[in-house]
């Protein structure tokens, strides 16, 4: 038997094994980005937002109340019952007749709702009540803008009107993605540069270095 035709079969059950080998490995192990899935924190400690998740609403009606925010009620027809009240650190507040209401966590109509129940219990017969805001706590902006601090929270607030308030964006910054702490939570979560994206009161917004 020649060398060249024991070599041939020998060379063929090598294809062959090679080509096994690689059929084993599938798409679930390979990644196609070789980034982190959306949703698990990468290697610096930094979350991604899951995919199909939707921040809460900026709106004043939605947002939900936390210590430091500054409410006004008003009590139709019971002007020593009205006036303009802030939540303490233990998330309550303190009204007249009223005595002291649980309102961290709850929306502007809840709140109404808890007052009104409230007072019609104790006190009065049919009161109306209305809560309005003076003011939520404020957000922050820190990283490559023109002038990181503290700002006060408007309605309908983005990522984007928030890096405008900050004065704008440094040349160094990154201006795809955004990192935001939504109040209360301790991880900084990463977002697009969006107007979709909002800004919600007591959150830290950072705009990163880019690389270069």
């Amino acid at each position: 038997m020649s060398s060249r035709s024991f070599l041939c079969p020998v060379g063929a059950l090598a294809i062959g094994l090679l080509l096994s080998a690689c059929g084993g490995v599938g798409l679930d192990q390979v990644g196609t980005s070789g980034t982190a899935p959306i949703g698990t924190s990468t290697s610096s400690g930094i979350s991604a937002p899951v995919s199909n998740s939707k921040p809460t609403s900026g709106s004043s009606a939605q947002l939900r109340f936390a210590p430091g925010d500054k409410i006004k009620v008003i009590v139709f027809g019971e002007d020593k019952l009205s006036g303009d009240y802030q939540i303490d650190a233990a998330g309550t507040v303190s009204i007249p007749l009223a005595g002291t209401i649980e309102a961290a966590g709850l929306t502007k109509p809840e709140l109404e709702q808890a007052l009104t129940a409230k007072l019609k219990s104790e006190y009065l017969r049919n009161p109306k009540v209305t809560v309005a805001v003076v003011s939520f706590r404020p957000f922050y902006v820190l990283g490559e803008v023109q002038k990181p601090g503290e700002y006060p929270y408007r309605d309908g607030l983005n990522v984007l009107s928030a890096i405008a308030i900050a004065g704008g964006a440094t040349y160094r910054a990154n201006n795809s993605i955004v990192l935001i702490q939504r109040s209360g939570t301790n991880e900084m979560v990463e977002y697009p540069q969006s107007p979709t994206i909002p800004v919600l009161p007591g959150d830290v917004v950072r705009l990163q270095e880019r690389f270069f």
